[in-house]
């Protein structure tokens, strides 16, 4: 019974390593050469000036909001890819149907110039 939980276990503990173990050497082996620039605050390509209650432009978050819709166009087209075969015809109009519905939105996105950043 617990033989069959030994895949699992070995896959935690290599996924440990593999994420331990890169920031155990860098700190142990890396050169430690702190400077004001290095440790100075970065955040949204532009130093802070102001409090953390300063306003953001919008465009900042409208680029961060399209890029997550169409990273999640490309989650969605490697699993209808693998199993296309299987969906048939049906499978392959309601991904079509969904693509176009993005295009739409990107194209309204674009002719509205959120894409231009000045």
């Amino acid at each position: 019974m617990l033989a069959e939980y030994l895949p699992i276990l070995l896959f935690i503990l290599v996924g440990l390593a593999v994420g331990v173990a890169p920031v155990v050497l860098g700190s142990v082996l890396g050169p430690h050469r702190p400077d004001p620039e290095k440790l100075s605050p970065y955040e949204c390509g532009f130093e802070a000036f102001e409090d953390a209650r300063m306003k953001f432009d919008v465009r900042y978050y409208l680029v961060a909001i399209l890029f997550i819709l169409f990273d999640l166009e490309i989650a969605f087209l490697f699993p209808w890819a693998v199993v296309l075969n299987e969906i048939g015809f049906a499978g392959f109009l309601s991904m079509m149907l969904f693509l176009v519905i993005l295009v739409v939105g990107f194209v309204y996105e674009w002719k509205k110039g959120a894409l231009e950043w000045e």
